[in-house]
């Protein structure tokens, strides 16, 4: 094997562990491939079907070293530690946003919430009789509830 595949191998590797797991969190290393596959195909695209290490290299883990370059050339833990944080909490805002978002404008409001809350109110209330009863709400599922020892159908002692 020449020494350009073993190290493109190695550094495929090392960014799907580095940079993988640090910016896709529950992505399963399936897609985590695929996604590195998608980028490098795109690259080979742009490059006639070819591409050099440095144009692998910029492929590759983009996000990390420019947060390296952010810090100065290092990275400490406590920095990856807060960007990643960050990046993971404006990934859940991002989602509930777009969950609770009634007018499309990017914007949460309490018409949204109280809106998104009567839908779900409106789907668990089977019987529609305003009142949500113990035997309407789902045993399992998103909703569902977890018995715990000794608790009777109606969720009682």
């Amino acid at each position: 094997m020449r020494k350009t595949t073993k190290l493109a191998i190695a550094f495929i590797a090392l960014a799907g562990a580095v940079g993988g797991g640090a910016y896709a969190e529950n992505v399963d290393s399936a897609t985590m491939r695929e996604r590195t596959m998608m980028r490098l195909d795109k690259a080979m695209k742009d490059n006639n079907g070819t591409i050099t290490f440095d144009q692998f290299s910029d492929v590759m883990d983009a996000r990390l070293k420019k947060l390296v370059a952010d810090n100065g050339g290092k990275l400490t833990v406590a920095q990856l530690a807060d960007a990643l944080e960050k990046a993971r909490f404006e990934r859940m805002a991002r989602r509930i946003i777009a969950r609770y978002d009634s007018k499309g404008d990017g914007t949460l409001t309490s018409d949204d919430i109280s809106g998104r809350e009567k839908k779900l109110f409106a789907i668990l209330d089977k019987n529609n009789d305003g009142k949500i009863e113990n035997r309407e709400l789902p045993k399992s599922g998103r909703f569902g509830r977890h018995r715990q020892g000794g608790d009777d159908e109606n969720g009682m002692q």
